[in-house]
């Protein structure tokens, strides 16, 4: 859940790769349950599911929000 700039780094060829594994977590399910307490992450980058259940279950696609904010920040050409 902290797919950020900071965590986006280019190689040689200016190709870009993610880094910075240390909140990830691999599971069985297609969906995970998280505890409020274990949420960590970036404030702006953490889908809205993974601070309230109101919003959904988290799954994959909370990454793909992370990413979303990521493209959005690049557009905006925010540092």
């Amino acid at each position: 859940f902290d797919i950020k700039p900071h965590n986006v780094l280019l190689d040689d060829n200016l190709c870009p790769k993610v880094s910075d594994f240390g909140l990830a977590k691999l599971c069985k399910k297609k969906e995970s349950i998280l505890s409020l307490l274990d949420t960590r992450g970036t404030i702006g980058y953490i889908a809205p599911e993974v601070f309230s259940r109101m919003y959904g279950r988290v799954s994959h696609k909370s990454d793909v929000y992370s990413y979303g904010m990521l493209v959005l920040e690049m557009i905006g050409a925010r540092n």
